[in-house]
Parts: C-alpha cells; sequence; structure tokens
C-alpha cells in the first residue's frame, strides 16, 4: 500500500458546499478511482485556513498517473473549479505532503 497526501484550498464561505458536492459524489467518479486502486480516500478541512488535507490510500502496484486525462475526472475539476483554488485546466492547486511520522 501506498499513501498519498496533499493539500488544496478552498475559497472563503463554501464550506458546506465543498461537503454537499463530496456527499453526493457521482458514483461513476469513485469507480474510476476504485479501478484505479485508490481504496481509502479522506479529505479534511481546517476552518480556519480553507486548508483541505487529503489522505489517499493505494494498492501497492497501482498506477494512477494517468487519472488526470479520465473524461469524469475532468468534468468533476470543472464542476469544483468554481469553489476552489485552481490551475488554468480546472485541476485544483494541490501541494503534495511528504511524511514525517507514521505509527502502525
Amino acid at each position: 500500500m501506498k499513501i498519498k497526501a496533499f493539500k488544496m484550498k478552498l475559497l472563503p464561505g463554501y464550506e458546506e458546499e465543498y461537503k454537499k458536492r463530496h456527499d453526493e459524489i457521482w458514483p461513476e467518479l469513485s469507480q474510476l478511482l476504485s479501478e484505479n486502486g485508490i481504496f481509502d480516500y479522506s479529505i479534511f478541512l481546517d476552518p480556519e485556513t480553507n486548508i483541505l488535507f487529503a489522505v489517499q490510500k493505494v494498492k501497492k502496484n497501482a498506477d494512477t498517473s494517468k487519472l488526470q486525462e479520465e473524461p469524469i475526472l475532468r468534468k468533476w475539476w470543472d464542476y469544483m473549479a468554481d469553489i476552489m483554488e485552481t490551475n488554468l485546466d480546472n485541476s485544483p492547486v494541490e501541494k503534495s505532503l511528504r511524511i514525517v511520522f507514521h505509527m502502525g
């Protein structure tokens, strides 16, 4: 298993909308992530900074590098672009985080 952690930024005032959209995540998007080895995915919000902290557990031999080319993921990015900091292609601005401690 691999663990991927990263942070993103939510625009102010969209906390409830972000949660609502993820509570109603599209089944085909969930299926795509699962088919590409992501089997556990959590996103946390720091309400003081609007920083979103994401953690994905990925199957050991899974390759997620081509996910960004998938039409359903690009459609999700477009759907979320009005409430998050994004790149020119509407992908979320992500900053990878490195692990400095794990107890397990």
